[in-house]
Formats: C-alpha cells, structure tokens, sequence
C-alpha cells in the first residue's frame, strides 16, 4: 500500500512521512524527489529546457510507479510518499499506473494557512548550506503558492485532509495514522486496468449532439479526455466492444451496430506496445438520452459535448489527430487508414 502526503511546499509533508513511520509498522519513506534529481543528472540540457519542473518529464511521472513497484516487491509492507502533485492529470497518470500494478494508494492533503506556509517556506534551510542553492529553493516554493490554491478544489475531493496549522509533525502524523487506522482516509477508488503485454485492439465510439459536438469522457485513471470505449476482449468484434463499453461507461444502450470512420495504426513506444485504434460513429445523442448519462465513478469523473477546436485542447495530440480524421471521414462518408494518427493513400 501507499500512503501518497500532498501539499504545498512547507506543508510538512517530509517531517510528517519520518514521524508516520515511527507510528506505522513495516513502513517505508519512498521520496520521488530524488528521482527527479538524478534524472536533471541523466538527461541531456536539451531536454531539460523544455520544461521547468521534472514533473513535466513523462518518464519521471513513469519511474515513480515503476520505481514503487520495485521498491514494495523488495521491502513489502508501506510506502509513505511525501510529494506535492498539483496537477489532476499527473495524479490520473500516476494513481492509475499504481492501480494498474495493484498497489492501493490513500491520498492525504496536509493544509496550512497561506500565511504560516509563507513564514516555513522563508525559515527553510538549504541541506547543503549553500545560501544561494537555498534561496532559489525558497522561491520556489513560494512560486508554487498559487498553483497549490489552484488546485485545491480537485485536491480536496480526491484526498483526505489535514490541516497543519497548529499540529506539529509528530500530531500531523498521529492525525493521519488516525485516520488511516479509522479508514477515514480511505483507498483511491481507481479502475485497475492491467499494463498490456502485446499489442492491443481499441474501439471507440464518438456521439454527437444536434450541434455536431462530440461527446468526450474524463478518465480518473490517465491523463487527457478520452472517446467513450476500450480495449476489445478476446473473440470480440470492435464494433461490439464499442457498443458494450458505452453501455458499462455511459449507460446508453446503442441501436445497431455504429459506423466506422478510422482506423488508426499506433507504433509501440515503450512501455506500450501499440496496436490498431478503431473510431465508429455512433451518431446523435438526444438531449432526452445525454440527460441521463451515468458514469461509472471508479472510471469516469466527467463527461462534456466539444467543439473540434475544444477538443484539441483536451486530448492528447495522437487521440486528437485520430477525432481529426474521423470527423472528415464522416464528413465523406469514406473510411480512413491511418498510420500513427497520418492517413495512408
């Protein structure tokens, strides 16, 4: 198991994690942080400068559930993981691939006055005694103040909170062991959808509404929105797997078997694997019926109509390109090959 310590930087996540494993048997403090360390060591400069936190890395997010895996099949028992995660779709990636290994994970928030996390923030001392290394340390963490007040609305609907303000480290942890032995800090009700071990068939169904949005789905267990659908089981026809995951996903039960608009080739990259990527028209949604969409709380946490233009910002760029396709291919009336997310004469 995992006990995943969020927060704001000077919430006292890393003096409460030292504290909780006096007070948890068999437990383990598992930092990400030196994950990321090593890997500014690793890469070269080039990529380093794309991005300004190593959160924004896909192979640190990737290494922490890789690297926790590992570390709960050397030591077993608990890891403690104290580690500020702002970002909900680095959470989706994160938490699922943990589900993905079967790890169950209990997500706490510590809060604070923004007035007390200032005056930690400006008492901290660098490790290594270097003023300078210590100030750009200070800002920042100041500089991750808003984002944290930002993120608070998702924070505080996925974790158990905890608010610092008059706790020491030994009483947050206490609070926290308290309640995990309570089960008020209960376990993250993620879907497990095991990590692939070959190339995989995918089929996804695209609804519409009289104003020609698409319908897209908000996975709770990876980044970026989604088309309604899944992977195709052994001895299952796609179209058919497209018309049973919307019925498990959205309650809605198709009439005949959808169209098809694409079919999509997508190479391995590893860890994936890759496969074929199948999107079928399943036509207009009727207000009646988007009215009464259920969603599978485990899986989904939201679902929206969008415009093209709206739902390239909420896709990723290969699921993007491949609605792109589909939407000229029902415009045709033409089904399209694709080969990663590029048509193919």
């Amino acid at each position: 198991m995992i006990i995943w310590i969020n927060g704001a930087f000077g919430a006292g996540k890393t003096s409460t994690a030292r504290e909780l494993i006096d007070l948890i048997p068999n437990s383990t403090v598992y930092d990400p942080g030196l994950i990321g360390g090593q890997l500014t060591r690793l890469l070269p400069h080039k990529r380093l400068a794309e991005v300004s936190d190593y959160q924004d890395l896909s192979i640190w997010r990737r290494l922490v559930v890789d690297t926790a895996a590992a570390l709960l099949a050397e030591v077993g028992g608990v890891l403690v993981v104290p580690m500020t995660l702002l970002r909900q779709d680095y959470r989706d990636e994160i938490f699922g691939g943990l589900a993905s290994r079967r790890i169950p994970v209990r997500h706490v928030l510590l809060t604070s006055d923004e007035t007390i996390l200032r005056s930690r923030i400006a008492a901290r001392d660098d490790p290594d005694d270097d003023p300078e290394g210590g100030e750009r340390a200070r800002q920042w963490a100041y500089q991750h103040i808003e984002p944290y007040r930002s993120a608070l609305d998702w924070l505080t609907a996925d974790a158990h909170v905890v608010d610092t303000t008059d706790l020491s480290a030994r009483g947050t942890a206490e609070s926290v062991a308290e309640a995990l032995r309570t089960s008020t800090a209960g376990l993250r009700d993620i879907v497990q959808t095991p990590d692939p071990t070959a190339e995989t068939v995918a089929a996804g169904v695209l609804l519409f509404d009289e104003r020609g949005r698409v319908l897209l789905v908000d996975p709770t267990y990876k980044p970026g929105w989604e088309f309604p659908g899944g992977v195709v089981e052994a001895g299952e026809a796609p179209a058919r797997a497209g018309i049973r995951e919307v019925a498990e996903e959205l309650g809605i039960e198709l009439e005949g078997v959808p169209k098809l608009l694409v079919i999509d080739w997508e190479p391995p990259r590893p860890p994936g694997y890759g496969g074929l990527r199948l999107l079928f028209d399943g036509g207009l949604l009727p207000a009646r019926l988007a009215g009464r969409l259920l969603l599978p709380g485990p899986e989904l946490r939201g679902w929206r109509f969008v415009s093209e233009e709206e739902a390239a910002l909420l896709l990723p760029s290969m699921r993007y390109e491949r609605l792109r396709w589909a939407l000229r291919a029902k415009e045709s009336g033409n089904v399209l090959y694709l080969e990663n997310g590029v048509p193919v004469a």
